[in-house]
């Protein structure tokens, strides 16, 4: 039996296509995972066993939707049970909570186990899959096995080192150490803060400059649960950052010797010696299954494969791509990498499916085309959505007019809206949470950086905070913007500042501007 679709991995990208696929009911399916659990990259990562994805079950509201916001672990489901507040009450969570999450929630689609894919072709009827012994064919492949190979550096001697994925956890391993990490992520600072108490010197190095969570609005950048250890390199408590580039990592006695060059020193080149080195220099998708009919190509250092606004190889049609690995379509900007962004992309790659493949129009409701119906629907959605919260900038909903007729469509990309459209429209207004153009060039706790008050409609597109924006798009152009003004508790309803300037707006709009 040739599948319409084929998954392979079954972490929570992969359960997330195949729960929305079991719903529509419509189309056969099956997922392809080499472990015999899903979600199986928890049972290792992260090392220290902390997730840094925020859950906060106690919200002080009981629409679920609205929720989602603070809930940054659970799959998209109609099923409260499944959500993952009835598995932690931890702000960040254990590992092993978003394992049994995982597995509840895998029961309910159709997943096969312990059949690890060894290769994958491609020919005019579609993709042939083999695992083992066992060989599967489908129109359509969906991967969505997220980043498991170890990103390794060009640097003479790295092969030296001792790998994130390989190193021991138990600070006692390193007691009385010299310790270098390289890396300057989550997971190296993770290791960092893990190891403080038992090490003599820890040094954290990279060319790259590190960039704080709370400043640039990007969740993989360093994590302020993960930044102990600023602490002692600013306080001169024994550790340091190195600014610069490894050039050589040689063996040294019982140690290691390191070359480098630093970026921000008269002194150009330095050798330090360690007892350790720890690489935690990140992961990359693993390319290695597809044969030449179907390599698909890669990008940014080859660790992700190349994307379309479909998310769809660049090179092999019908080759999909869903979870971490769609990060390269907003990369290090929105939330694509993480459960909290890609469970509403998978969703628009769904429905990108239904559209492409079996002529089903993107899901819309039906609005009066009046200045009032559509000014009152953008605001009851910005007071409401997750997934323009969480996917600021790059997911957006749009209002679409023809004559009398006005439909309000959730979830759509915006680059994929700019190139496809959803169909013949005189306007359309494509609504957009984002944060003000330069958001991450000053300190947010500098009290002494202006900002523009809050609740002043004639300011709003100055804001620098998360608010909402709304383009009016004519003839394939955007031919007007209008930005509601920012608001400290993200309630953008007040009449008089939010309301009636925004049908005003949609009034000139619809009246030609």
């Amino acid at each position: 039996m040739t599948l319409d679709y084929l998954i392979i991995g079954a972490g929570p990208a992969g359960l997330q296509l195949a729960a929305l696929l079991e719903a529509e009911g419509r189309r056969s399916y099956l997922v392809l995972e080499g472990e015999s659990v899903p979600g199986a990259f928890f049972t290792r990562f992260p090392r220290h066993r902390q997730l840094i994805s925020i859950n906060k079950p106690h919200t002080g509201s009981d629409d679920p939707e609205l929720n989602l916001r603070l809930d940054w672990n659970s799959l998209l489901t109609d099923d409260d049970s499944l959500l993952f507040k009835h598995y932690s009450r931890r702000y960040f969570p254990h590992a092993d909570d978003m394992l049994r999450y995982l597995a509840d929630f895998a029961r309910t689609v159709k997943v096969r186990y312990d059949t690890r894919v060894t290769r994958v072709s491609r020919d005019e009827a579609g993709f042939t899959v083999r695992a083992g012994d066992d060989t599967f064919t489908a129109k359509r492949l969906v991967v969505a096995t997220g980043v498991s190979r170890p990103y390794e550096p060009d640097i003479e001697g790295f092969e030296l080192v001792e790998r994130y994925d390989e190193m021991p956890v138990d600070p006692d391993d390193y007691l009385d150490q010299r310790v270098l990490v390289i890396g300057k992520g989550n997971s190296a600072f993770e290791t960092a803060d893990a190891l403080m108490e038992t090490t003599t010197v820890i040094h954290v190095a990279g060319p790259s400059a590190v960039r704080m969570a709370w400043r640039t609005h990007y969740v993989g950048h360093l994590r302020a649960v993960n930044n102990n250890f600023l602490d002692t390199y600013q306080l001169k408590s024994a550790n340091a950052i190195l600014d610069g580039d490894i050039r050589r990592i040689e063996r040294a006695g019982d140690g290691y010797r390191v070359t480098f060059s630093f970026s921000r020193a008269d002194e150009v080149v330095k050798e330090l010696r360690y007892d350790r080195v720890l690489a935690c220099t990140g992961f990359r998708f693993d390319a290695s299954i597809f044969d030449g009919s179907c390599r698909p190509e890669l990008v940014i250092r080859d660790r992700f494969p190349a994307q379309t606004d479909e998310w769809e190889s660049v090179n092999v049609p019908d080759l999909f791509f869903a979870g971490t690995i769609s990060q390269v379509r907003d990369f290090k900007k929105s939330t694509s990498g993480f459960i909290h962004g890609f469970r509403y992309a998978v969703r628009a790659l769904h429905r990108i499916l239904e559209r492409r493949y079996a002529g089903e129009p993107w899901p819309a409701g039906k609005l009066d085309a009046t200045p009032e119906s559509i000014a009152d629907a953008v605001i009851e959605r910005v007071n409401r959505t997750s997934a323009l919260w969480q996917q600021f900038g790059f997911l957006a909903d749009v209002v679409t007019v023809a004559g009398a007729d006005a439909r309000y469509h959730e979830e759509v990309p915006v680059d994929y809206f700019a190139r496809a459209g959803l169909g013949p429209a005189e306007h359309a207004f494509v609504v957009t949470l984002e944060y003000g153009p330069e958001h991450d060039q000053v300190d947010p706790f500098d009290i002494t950086v202006r900002r523009v008050a809050q609740d002043v409609a004639g300011q709003a597109h100055a804001a620098a905070y998360l608010h909402p924006v709304v383009r009016w798009h004519r003839d394939g152009r955007v031919a007007g913007v209008h930005h509601l003004a920012e608001n400290l508790e993200n309630q953008w309803d007040r009449p008089d500042v939010h309301v009636r300037p925004l049908r005003a707006f949609v009034e000139r709009c619809l009246a030609g501007a």
